[in-house]
């Protein structure tokens, strides 16, 4: 079976149009089936605050990158470029955008929008594979099964 970083790999290295375009093709077809597989939700509040800040077709993209105080954190940021390994979740208005990548260390969670007193904010909440995490809740630790 072809993995996606063989394929990320192809896109990279290849001077043929038509190889890109057919690994391309493989990568959207992959980018669709892993999407139907993962299970990412969006709280009422989130999808709200997409719908009020998203107006000109821009989404929420959500990064997981190495580092924080625990080991991995969570990126989010309003974006409105998307890239070729990216999921959408969401309806119309209120879209979150993952990599295929990120998408595995956050299957199961839900995306948030709180309030509160001080601040406000995008979160991650009810991560499924993070064992523990910071108190500011940015940054966590994988779960080992």
């Amino acid at each position: 079976m072809i993995t996606q970083n063989i394929i990320r790999q192809l896109l990279r290295t290849s001077r043929h149009h038509v190889h890109q375009r057919k690994c391309l093709s493989i990568t959207q077809k992959l980018s669709t089936e892993t999407a139907a597989k993962t299970d990412l939700k969006l709280s009422d509040s989130c999808v709200k605050k997409l719908h009020e800040i998203c107006k000109d077709g821009s989404f929420l993209r959500v990064i997981v990158e190495g580092g924080g105080c625990s080991g991995f954190q969570y990126k989010l940021e309003i974006d409105k470029n998307l890239n070729p390994d990216d999921l959408q979740f969401g309806p119309d208005g209120a879209k979150v955008v993952i990599d295929e990548v990120s998408v595995e260390y956050v299957d199961g969670s839900t995306v948030d929008y709180h309030e509160e007193l001080i601040r406000a904010g995008f979160r991650i909440i009810n991560n499924p594979k993070a064992e523990g995490g910071c108190s500011c809740g940015a940054s966590f630790n994988i779960k080992i099964d």
